[in-house]
């Protein structure tokens, strides 16, 4: 079979490798789709921490099951899964508290250590592959993760009712953020993204109030800012726009070596609640029936698809901001452009 690695960092290769064989626990998933984001780069990068090369990159996926190892239960060849790309130890003091994205031993698939899907099949625990309806597309399943990573983000956040939001980035994880307000009681939601096109989206997905600058808006704070973008000029445009009492999450990844300002005094006298969120935690499971049940609007989300021949042009595609999710499908002989 055919794969995308990351042999080191900024050294990618395609490589041809033998097919995964199941251990006893695991699957072999053949896959469908796998998005690109954000930590992709940050890995090809070398900067996500405990990154070890050389790495099969790709951590939004699904498939199909076509290998199934010993004691395996409750999952066959020919099911349709998401799969949770979270692996942890068990052992440490966060997993023994349930809070296993903060694991020491935090281990994404195509991440830190294990080789994720940007390859033909991919061997993974069969605990973190979720069956999927027969008649849910594969390919707009990929979002299944992101909108984990979304859920766990909410769970963090106050969800009063009638509170009106402001999300820095139109990217993937900005419209989906977008979409759950309505759900967690957003009386208003407001997006912000430099890049006037990514906004048009905004729109296909229901965000009423979509501005190049936060300056544009009609109102001068808001109970709830995101950023999404991992941007340290939107961070500091957004932090002196959180209402008094409200809150400011970091969702993005900035790099490691990024730093912000503010001031400490006004997150004192306004009682600023700051929230960071980590990937996913109890929230995979929730996030397959909130995707199918049609939480999210997934068809104007995924611009282009990309075989694995193509995968460096759609990595620089995505770092130049062009088009809005852009997967691979490493099964397919063709890259295809699938929304203007």
């Amino acid at each position: 079979m055919r794969a995308v690695v990351f042999r080191d960092r900024d050294v990618l290769a395609l490589e041809d490798r033998p097919d995964p064989v199941p251990a006893p626990g695991e699957v072999v998933v053949e896959v469908a789709a796998v998005g690109i984001c954000g930590t992709d780069t940050h890995v090809f990068d070398g900067e996500f921490e405990g990154t070890v090369f050389p790495i099969v990159p790709g951590h939004e996926a699904t498939g199909t099951v076509v290998a199934v190892g010993g004691e395996v239960s409750g999952i066959a060849e020919g099911d349709h899964v998401a799969i949770n790309p979270s692996t942890t130890c068990g052992q440490c003091e966060f997993c023994r508290d349930g809070r296993t994205n903060l694991c020491r031993s935090w281990n994404g698939l195509g991440v830190v250590a294990s080789d994720g899907a940007a390859q033909q099949r991919v061997a993974v625990p069969a605990g973190n592959a979720y069956v999927l309806r027969p008649e849910t597309d594969l390919h707009q399943a990929a979002l299944i993760e992101p909108l984990a990573c979304a859920i766990r983000a909410y769970d963090l956040l106050p969800r009063r009712l009638g509170q009106h939001y402001l999300i820095y980035g139109s990217g993937t994880m900005g419209l989906i953020m977008a979409q759950l307000a309505p759900r967690a009681g957003a009386a208003s939601v407001t997006i912000v993204d430099v890049n006037a096109d990514r906004l048009v989206t905004a729109g296909q997905v229901g965000v009423e109030h979509r501005l190049t600058g936060a300056d544009e808006a009609d109102r001068p704070s808001w109970d709830v800012v995101i950023d999404c973008t991992g941007n340290v000029g939107a961070i500091e445009d957004g932090l002196p726009r959180v209402k008094p009492g409200g809150t400011f999450q970091h969702f993005g990844v900035a790099p490691t070596d990024a730093t912000a300002g503010y001031s400490p005094f006004r997150v004192y006298r306004d009682e600023i609640s700051i929230v960071g969120t980590m990937a996913v935690l109890n929230s995979f499971g929730a996030a397959v029936e909130m995707f199918e049940a049609g939480a999210l609007e997934p068809e104007p989300m995924i611009s282009h698809s990309f075989t694995l021949d193509d995968y460096a042009r759609a990595l620089e595609m995505f770092r130049g901001g062009q088009g809005r999710k852009l997967q691979i499908r490493p099964n397919d002989t063709e890259s295809r452009v699938l929304a203007v």
